[in-house]
């Protein structure tokens, strides 16, 4: 059984009928809406897409909404897209009408730029595929060489080596976001480019007012945010390595222990991590991945990713059904290593919680004792959560009578959410009930030891307090 989970992102590629439910079926766990492209209506229609489509397959998934950052995006050209040559002199200007620009300048939507710039700073743009060095500003006007040319369209990203720059968030844009997370009945909502922990709490507060309470996922994707980075985990549910920007301004031969670091510390603190950006990009045009695609998804899953994300690979590829499939065969491999199957998380510490000690306990037992399944009921998904920081071969169901909590479980490695009411059962009886919901899986066979986890009084959160040791 697959432990990792998969995200897809959704766009015009799963429009085509059957899309979206062979893909679905094929292994993924949670959708990406991004609502930085896309209109309203697309993302409503999507998002009820994936709910009736996970009903008829009999899956959980869960769907991330992805606000729009304060990015720093040029505007548009009048003939779609321009050359830029090496040597060429170009010239960044808010005042440049929003479609106008050429192969001379082109608008930026934040017009604060150039006093944030200096001479001598390298901009990269379209994920640092070119190079401007800034000669010198002029009142809003930035003007550069070309130190790197290519082919430059609209709307593409703007970065200085080295990070540094940031703009504030647009207000009006932002708000009608967040309003959308709540009308597609978003499970998870990420948040871009948050620099300390203070950013993911304002995002907080602000979905809260609106009614949303579910976890957010802290996007870590400027090289300031790696100065604030237990800060803001410590504020986030979720942590996403976007490799994209945060390549880009801090250098891409950084980005593999950086990478690293971010997995094993999020896991640490007991919060979720996804990996992201470019794991599969040449599946775009290509039906096959390239091998240093597989060795990058497959060291991911060794170092303990929670999720692996496909971004432009699913939602404008061409191959959005192939590309998940091999995504999932390379997991189900990466996850038959040693590595990803032993672990000393935390064996060393000393516990102020009962939830996570017990799950340390289930954990401990079910990795000594060739345990076949775990089942963890759980009211707000919290002990399966706890269970899944540590590396196993044993699948842990998460056993819930809350649809949220389930959707939100889909996000966990190796959590397999699947409904089931205890409150139904006779209080004294829980671990019976939970064993006998158990022994009727597939590969759960008579003579086989499981573990379940319940809490006293059922139903109430946060409650968790024995497990028992059952042979079928």
């Amino acid at each position: 059984m697959r432990r990792t989970k998969i995200i897809a992102t959704l766009g015009p590629a799963i429009d085509q009928p059957g899309v979206l439910e062979k893909m679905l079926a094929a292994g993924v766990d949670v959708v990406r809406l991004n609502l930085s492209h896309g209109d309203r209506l697309e993302h409503l229609k999507r998002a009820e897409q994936v709910r009736r489509i996970s009903r008829k397959i009999g899956r959980e998934v869960g769907i991330m909404a992805d606000l729009p950052g304060a990015k720093i995006r040029i505007t548009g050209f009048e003939n779609g897209k321009v050359e830029v040559v090496a040597g060429d002199s170009f010239i960044l200007d808010p005042d440049i009408d929003k479609e106008q620009g050429d192969e001379t300048g082109v608008g930026i939507n934040f017009s604060e730029l150039a006093s944030d710039i200096a001479s001598g700073d390298i901009l990269l743009l379209d994920d640092g595929r070119i190079l401007f060095e800034v000669e010198r500003t002029a009142g809003k006007k930035i003007y550069c060489q070309v130190r790197e040319g290519g082919t430059l369209s609209a709307r593409k990203g703007l970065n200085r080596l080295g990070g540094g720059l940031s703009m504030p968030p647009v207000g009006n844009r932002m708000a009608e976001a967040m309003e959308l997370c709540l009308e597609v009945d978003a499970d998870f909502v990420a948040v871009s480019f948050p620099a300390s922990g203070k950013d993911m709490d304002l995002a907080r507060r602000e979905l809260a007012k609106l009614g949303f309470t579910g976890p957010l996922v802290a996007k870590i994707e400027r090289s300031d945010a790696l100065d604030s980075l237990d800060e803001i985990m410590m504020a986030a549910d979720c942590i996403m390595v976007a490799r994209g920007d945060l390549g880009v301004e801090i250098g891409d031969a950084r980005l593999p222990e950086i990478q690293k670091r971010i997995i094993k510390q999020a896991r640490t603190l007991n919060r979720v991590v996804i990996t992201a950006t470019q794991m599969m990009e040449s599946m775009i045009h290509s039906p096959m991945p390239t091998r240093a695609e597989v060795f990058d998804v497959a060291n991911a899953v060794i170092d303990g990713t929670d999720a692996v994300m496909l971004s432009a690979e699913s939602a404008v590829g061409h191959y959005p059904v192939k590309t998940v499939e091999r995504m999932v065969d390379i997991c189900v491999e990466a996850e038959k290593q040693r590595k990803a199957r032993v672990s000393r998380h935390r064996l060393e510490t000393f516990f102020t919680d009962i939830e996570e000690t017990l799950a340390m306990s289930v954990m401990y037992a079910a990795n000594h004792l060739h345990v076949k399944a775990i089942g963890a009921l759980t009211e707000s998904g919290k002990t399966a959560k706890l269970m899944s920081r540590i590396s196993s071969g044993v699948p842990i169901y998460g056993l819930s009578r809350n649809r949220k909590t389930l959707r939100k479980m889909t996000m966990y490695r190796g959590v397999y959410p699947l409904f089931f009411d205890i409150m139904q059962a006779d209080n004294r009886h829980q671990h019976r009930e939970a064993s006998c919901f158990l022994s009727g899986l597939n590969g759960v066979c008579s003579g086989d030891f499981i573990i379940t986890s319940c809490g006293d009084p059922p139903g109430k959160k946060g409650g968790t307090n024995s497990m028992k040791i059952v042979r079928i």
